[in-house]
């Protein structure tokens, strides 16, 4: 526990520890906390997006263990700026939203959490516009508890 103090102390002391409050700024609580795919949605400011076959998402036909499903999304849409998640039947349905510096490669990788077989819903953000692709993704034991 000492030994604890005295690194925090330490990293508080380099003005370490400050960082996580300008990181949790940009937190989207909103969206996070939307029980609707729509009210996700709304909290990004998605207002019509565009189906895109530049989006590319890689999951499981039948996911066996809803506790854990591995997705990857890549964005061939040039200037992409995020990527986020929406698993549609789930209780909070944004599941994650990565941003993305100019050049960087737009593909992400992440296991979900998925309580029924639901739609996973890419959703990408790219020169201020919306693309979106979706996959169903059929899940035999839910992992929200289900």
């Amino acid at each position: 526990m000492v030994k604890f103090l005295m690194a925090s102390s330490a990293l508080a002391a380099a003005g370490l520890l400050g960082m996580r409050s300008a990181i949790a700024a940009v937190w989207n609580k909103t969206g996070f906390e939307s029980k609707t795919t729509a009210e996700a949605l709304k909290t990004l400011g998605v207002s019509g997006a565009t189906v895109s076959r530049e989006i590319q998402i890689t999951a499981p036909e039948i996911a066996e263990n809803g506790a854990q499903v591995p997705v990857t999304v890549t964005s061939k849409i040039p200037n992409t700026q995020s990527i986020s998640i929406v698993v549609d039947k789930n209780p909070f349905p944004l599941s994650c939203t990565f941003e993305f510096s100019n050049g960087a490669e737009s593909y992400i990788s992440t296991r979900l959490k998925m309580g029924q077989t639901s739609n996973v819903i890419a959703l990408i953000k790219a020169d201020g516009k919306f693309f979106t692709a979706a996959k169903e993704i059929k899940v035999t034991i839910g992992g929200c508890g289900g």
